[in-house]
């Protein structure tokens, strides 16, 4: 892979130290890919997340809205219908 191709298109300019240091970092980066890719996965079924999570939903029940007064009234400073917080100067 051509660094100075990658740098363009994400628009960075790199100095030549940056340029050498990212090549050794890609061609490590390929060799694992390379090594990864010698493994027999026939038998492994694709996944999306390596835990047997499920999400979890409720039930789509329609409730009451909330009024704009709710959520000032649950907060711990209100006054006039707004929120109250500290003087910042």
């Amino acid at each position: 892979m051509d660094i100075e191709h990658v740098a363009k298109l994400a628009r960075l300019k790199l100095t030549d130290a940056e340029k050498e240091k990212f090549s050794n970092q890609m061609g490590t980066i390929i060799e694992y890919i390379e090594k990864l890719s010698e493994l027999d996965t026939k038998n492994v079924e694709p996944t999306a997340h390596v835990l047997g999570l499920n999400n979890v939903f409720r039930e789509d029940v329609p409730t009451e809205p909330l009024t704009q007064q709710d959520p000032i009234n649950d907060s711990p400073a209100h006054s006039k219908g707004h929120y109250e917080v500290p003087k910042i100067i």
